[in-house]
């Protein structure tokens, strides 16, 4: 018979010194560069300028700010570029008179061209010697030349990590003595032509690109923290015209998506199935609209008045509910199905983070944890004072690209591009022509 041990429960003894956990040297946040910055979130639904900067507590304050409602841009694309000119003019024109400045410069979000979003790896040879910068660069050359592609552009080119001989793995390989080095990098590109387009449309709206950032990206550097990005965090930006996310770990940025599907196309569902207008489809889904049936539907009436003084329209949730749980969960679908295919493993089965206009909806947090199957939590931008609407910070979600941007252009990129990006050629158009150098 097995000698049965019986083990007392472990408790603290009392003149046991506790070693404790040294605080890290690490920087933690971003450490911002001085002077003022302007940013441009072009969306589906509306066009958002901020004028801003970083403050020393390590946040963000909106000294002024414009938004207006979007022309000439469906689902992320631009389809009219003299109606998407001129609310730009107007939307920058806004924040321009609050602070009685002209802005010129301002960094914009990448939202066109089709993005993609993949891993390349660049290898070398030290032969034994110590790794220095000009290694590190020379693999990030290689990257983006063997990324380069004809009708395609490179917009980000972000190191993820170095290999160490097939061994260890760091983030920054620099003073190693090694045989083999290896470069792992985030390559994210859009059309060509498209990017041309845009910039040619702030040319004319008297506005020039120094920089340009994916839009996953920016939203998920606005409404996440240093630990969140380092421990693995996954952020789905849920717009009016699309539905972005982007996978963070490690303090990187493994992996952003773009979905041509959003909240409006749940206002368009609405529409159809009650036959109204689309601006009544919208207020039924703010006022009404919850992510998922329940037996209290039906008894809820609604008064829906008629179109030109007609009459009154008696429905019920259940009717609305009808209209929006099937996009909602095929939205959700979409994005499970991103998140499992992405190939990230670990990182990309952390929490998730929802953030955007259409992450509002009532109960949809309820929905993504059952499809998902992750820990959900809908946040607005953090750490940032004075966006638009100041009043109703509930829905600060809907700026969080536009937060993203700020931060961004304010210092945030420093974070994750190497030291050579981080001081790219003024106007976009010249940094593309020295794209087309560097191939």
């Amino acid at each position: 018979m097995p000698h049965t041990h019986h083990l007392a429960p472990l408790t603290p003894h009392p003149d046991r010194a506790v070693l404790p956990i040294l605080p890290s040297e690490e920087q933690k946040g971003f450490l911002w560069t001085p002077g003022l910055k302007a940013v441009l979130d072009i969306g589906s639904t509306k066009i958002t300028c901020l004028i801003g900067q970083g403050l020393k507590n390590g946040g963000l304050r909106v000294l002024s700010w414009g938004w207006r409602r979007s022309e000439g841009v469906t689902s992320g694309a631009i389809v009219d570029t003299k109606q998407l000119e001129r609310v730009i003019r107007a939307t920058v024109g806004d924040a321009e008179r609050k602070i009685h400045r002209h802005i010129r410069d301002v960094t914009v979000n990448l939202s066109c061209g089709k993005p993609r979003s993949y891993h390349l790896d660049a290898y070398l040879t030290p032969n034994g010697r110590e790794v220095n910068d000009a290694d590190v660069h020379t693999l990030y050359e290689q990257a983006r030349y063997e990324a380069m592609e004809p009708d395609r552009r490179i917009v980000h080119a972000m190191p993820l990590g170095f290999n160490i001989d097939d061994s260890v793995t760091v983030l920054n390989p620099c003073g190693h003595q090694c045989e083999r080095l290896m470069g792992k990098f985030h390559i994210i590109d859009a059309q060509t032509g498209v990017l041309h387009t845009l910039d040619n449309l702030l040319q004319r709206a008297e506005l020039r690109a120094v920089d340009i950032l994916s839009s996953p990206i920016a939203s998920g550097i606005a409404v996440t923290d240093h630990d969140e990005r380092d421990l693995g965090v996954t952020v789905v930006d849920m717009g009016a015209g699309t539905t972005t996310l982007a996978v963070f770990a490690r303090g990187r940025v493994l992996y952003t998506r773009h979905l041509r599907v959003g909240s409006h196309h749940i206002t368009n569902d609405i529409a159809r199935a009650l036959t109204i207008p689309i601006d009544a489809a919208e207020r039924l889904k703010t006022l009404y609209g919850v992510a998922y049936a329940s037996a209290d539907d039906a008894s809820l009436p609604i008064a829906l008045p008629l179109p030109h003084h007609s009459g009154i329209r008696h429905i019920t949730r259940a009717d609305i509910v009808r209209a929006i749980a099937p996009r909602v969960e095929e939205t959700l679908e979409m994005l499970r199905h991103e998140l499992n295919g992405a190939g990230l493993g670990h990182p990309a089965e952390g929490p998730v983070i929802l953030t955007g206009g259409g992450a509002l909806l009532n109960g949809l947090d309820n929905v993504a944890a059952e499809i998902l199957n992750r820990p959900i939590q809908v946040r607005p931008p953090t750490a940032i004072r004075g966006l638009p609407q100041s009043s109703h910070p509930s829905i600060w979600a809907g700026f969080s690209t536009a937060a993203g941007l700020l931060a961004w252009s304010a210092g945030a990129r420093n974070s994750f591009c190497l030291a050579d990006q981080n001081a790219p050629p003024r106007g976009f158009g010249k940094r593309l022509a020295s794209l087309l150098r560097k191939k």
